[in-house]
């Protein structure tokens, strides 16, 4: 089966935007040239890949796992095409990183804009997204320098292990903030906001409740650490959190107290063996490892 990459960059735009007119728009070509190259991929393909509902075009069950496969492909084109433009432009370089969603919303912004203060003239492609897509990422080439929640899927990687101690955000005006440290016993009960059953923060706290012969009672279950603590701040209940989204919330709302025992969390910064390191990855690197370190548990003592 011989597909063009036009028609893939086609379907590409269509699951993300939702509407033929804004894939249209986003690749600079007409809205009839969109649907023939979608009608020629689902010819070739023999799959039915949108129904329409409401003027949007939801992909079906079969186009969610084909874009899972095209979504590398096509955005590997454009860091092709931000290259070429990047040597034409004489800049100084390109730094590409990619972090989950924990690390996005404060630490890894502050952080690269510091880094990019004494070096005006280079360009920054940076990605938040799942643990294993981004190490995908990486394996491929889109992206220089990773982090990621253990484990590695894959023996490809230089990687650095971070253990991160979380802490137990709960309600401003809770009765359990009386307490320096909580534990399972004095959490009986109490409704909790977790991460999904396959998070290693859920894992390890079920655990920490299992051998303390507790009821951990959770209530809501989601899949961002901010979307946590947004709930916890709504008052509905506590939530084991990383460092890093509490350290870059600034609504208030919540109080944190340690938990015991701990619950850790382990990160790593990857990088691929098939690869060095680019001379500004190589300084980008030893900062977000300085940078990641304060946060260790052994850092903090």
């Amino acid at each position: 089966m011989s597909l063009r990459f036009r028609q893939l960059q086609a379907f590409h735009a269509i699951v993300e935007i939702g509407t033929v007119t804004g894939a249209a728009e986003q690749l600079g070509i007409s809205q009839p040239g969109i649907s023939n190259l979608l009608a020629q991929l689902e010819r070739q393909t023999r799959l039915k890949l949108f129904e329409r509902s409401k003027g949007r075009l939801v992909p079906t069950p079969e186009a969610g796992v084909l874009y899972q496969e095209v979504d590398t492909v096509v955005r590997g084109l454009d860091h092709v095409g931000q290259a070429v433009l990047d040597l034409q432009n004489k800049q100084a370089g390109q730094l590409q990183v990619a972090s989950p969603h924990a690390l996005s919303f404060g630490l890894m912004p502050k952080l690269i804009a510091r880094f990019a203060q004494e070096r005006p003239d280079m360009s920054i492609s940076f990605q938040s997204q799942y643990s294993t897509k981004i190490q995908e990422w990486v394996m491929s080439g889109l992206f220089e320098i990773g982090v990621c929640e253990m484990p590695l899927t894959y023996d490809a990687f230089d990687a650095r292990i971070i253990h991160v101690e979380t802490l137990l955000a709960i309600p401003q005006d809770s009765p359990l903030a009386r307490h320096d440290v909580l534990t399972p016993q004095l959490l009986e009960n109490e409704p909790f906001i977790v991460m999904g059953p396959d998070h290693l923060t859920h894992r390890r706290t079920r655990e920490a409740f299992s051998n303390a012969g507790v009821a951990w009672r959770t209530r809501v279950h989601t899949h961002l650490f901010k979307n946590v603590l947004s709930f916890v701040q709504e008052g509905m209940g506590v939530g084991i959190i990383d460092p890093f989204s509490l350290n870059f919330d600034f609504e208030g709302g919540f109080v944190t107290r340690p938990f015991q025992p701990t619950v850790l969390m382990d990160f790593a910064v990857i990088t691929s063996k098939a690869r060095p390191l680019s001379a500004l990855g190589k300084q980008f690197h030893e900062t977000l490892l300085a940078e990641l370190q304060t946060y260790a548990a052994s850092a903090r003592g």
